[in-house]
This record gives structure tokens, sequence and C-alpha cells, in this order.
């Protein structure tokens, strides 16, 4: 009886060494992580601030809480769980999400460089009275919930990729690592993004008269370079969805990966120029993808559009 317990007793004991040996490989694995998913989350760092625009400044943080609140709720009890269950029944069909969803983010840096060089410019609407008026607690609640959704989309991916890191790890470091980069991107994202928002306040603050002329100085810069770092942020964050959505799709396609290995070895002496010369190549070519899908998207528009008119008359 009693060597049978202490048998049980090194049983736990073996079961907790390597329980505790494998966690401490957490911490790696987490910074591995967020560096391939780092492209998805300058995006979404990049998107986020524009929910605010035009509400009230009182308001801001409490807009970004709740968008963050929500982005890790999403993180942490949906989309984690439902990548670790796909990761059990059918791992098999992950690469394909993840590729689908490297195409989605084609699609959507294709409209915005679209966006960006589109010539052509919507007269503004005249006001009418069929137009439906709202109140700003409408139009804050529609700003978080449209946020929302475009981050559930990029935290899809943030967690798919996560699991793809971990997929051959123990279940234990599994889940360790889908919550520690849940909470770990939630935070420095909508932190940075609170940042960036205030940031004019800030700046206004630290230039009144009763701190000294360095600050105040500071202060003002602060205040004009914002609207220039906002504009580059955005370009940054387009540029980082065109090139992980088409890494995304060259990781699952031999094809394609390959090229891309052989040309990283080739430039391997200067490491700084293949990576350069490697996000060139994927944003390139995820603009080409993005086109491709919008003049699918467009194509499939008009034609469900052609037969509701059908069925109309």
């Amino acid at each position: 009886m009693a060597t049978g317990l202490l048998a049980l007793l090194d049983d736990v004991s073996a079961l907790v060494k390597v329980s505790a040996a494998s966690l401490d490989d957490v911490p790696t694995q987490v910074a591995k992580t967020t560096g391939k998913v780092s492209g998805i989350v300058i995006d979404d760092t990049a998107v986020t601030p524009k929910y605010v625009v035009g509400l009230d400044p009182k308001r801001e943080l409490s807009i970004i809480f709740q968008i963050a609140k929500k982005s890790l709720i999403n993180k942490a009890i949906f989309l984690g769980p439902a990548a670790l269950l796909l990761g059990y029944f059918a791992p098999a069909i992950i690469p394909y999400l993840l590729m689908v969803g490297g195409a989605f983010l084609c699609f959507e840096g294709y409209e915005k460089v679209h966006s960006m060089f589109s010539k052509t410019h919507k007269p503004t609407a005249e006001p009418t009275e069929d137009m439906v008026v709202i109140t700003p607690q409408e139009l804050e609640k529609e700003r978080v919930g449209s946020a929302v959704r475009t981050d559930f989309i990029l935290s899809a991916e943030i967690m798919a990729i996560a699991y793809a890191t971990v997929a051959n790890s123990p279940l234990i470091n599994q889940i360790a690592v889908l919550l520690s980069v849940a909470i770990f991107i939630t935070i420095a994202v909508y932190g940075f993004v609170a940042l960036i928002v205030k940031a004019d306040d800030i700046g206004l603050h630290m230039a009144q008269d009763k701190y000294h002329p360095t600050t105040q100085k500071i202060g003002r810069s602060i205040v004009k370079s914002m609207p220039s770092f906002l504009t580059i942020l955005g370009y940054v964050g387009t540029a980082a969805m065109l090139w992980v959505g088409a890494e995304i799709i060259a990781h699952g396609l031999p094809f394609l990966h390959h090229p891309l290995e052989n040309l990283e070895h080739a430039l391997s002496g200067i490491p700084a120029l293949a990576w350069l010369a490697k996000v060139v190549i994927l944003a390139l070519g995820g603009v080409l993808l993005g086109a491709v899908i919008a003049k699918l998207v467009s194509l499939v528009r008009s034609l469900f559009k052609g037969s509701t008119e059908k069925v109309a008359h």
C-alpha cells in the first residue's frame, strides 16, 4: 500500500517536472509566434484608429477599451479553442483556412491600394429627407461593431498562425501559448492604439506655457507630426497586409514557397537585402492576387445583381 502510494507520488512528481520543463518553452514559442504575426499586428494597429475619428474625444479611450475587450474575448474564448479543436479533429483543414484568410488579406490590401491611387472620387451626396439621422451613441455602437468585425478576421489569422507554430507541442503548451498570444497581442495593439489616438491631447498638454520651452517644443512637434504619422502608419499597415497575406498563401503552395526560400539562400550574405527582396516580391504578389480576387468579386456581384433584377421583372 505504502509502496504503491510512493510510486504514484513519483509518477505525479515526474509529470509535474515534465510539464514545468515544457512550460519553460512557452516564452520562446510566444516570441516566435509574435514575430510570425507581426504583419497582421501592424495592420490591426494601423486600421483601428480610424474608428474613433469624428467621435467625442472624451469617449475615445472608452471605445478602444470596448473593442479591445471584445477582441480578447474572441481570441481567448472562441478562436483559440476553435483552433485547438480543428487541430485535433481536422488538422488538414487549417492550412487551407489560413490560405483563405491570406487571400482575404490580399483582397483587403488591394482595395486599400486601389482607393489610394484611384483618380475618381464620388461627389458628396446632398442631404435629403430620406437620409437617416443617428445619434452619437448609435454611431459609436456602429463603429465598435465594425471594428470588432474587422478585428475578428485579423484575430482569426493570428490565432491560426499561433496554433500552426505550436501544433506539434504538448497540449498544455498549445493552451499556454494561445492564451499568452491572445493577451499579449491584444494589450500591445490596443495599448499602442490608445497612445496614438491620445497623442494629440498629450502634445497639446505638453505645449502649455507652464512647462519648460523644450517640453513645449516637443509637444508642438507631436501635434504637427501626428497627421503624417497616421498616413505613414496606414501605408505600412497596407503593405503588411499584402505581404503577410501573400506569404501565408506561398507557404501553403510548394511551387511558390521553394523559389522564395532559394532567393533567401542566394542573398543570405546580406540578410537585410534578403528580407527586403522577399517582402517586396510578396507585397507585389499580394497586389496581383488581390486584383484578381477583386475582379472575381465584382463579376459575381454583377451576375447576382443581374439575376435579382430578372427575378424582379
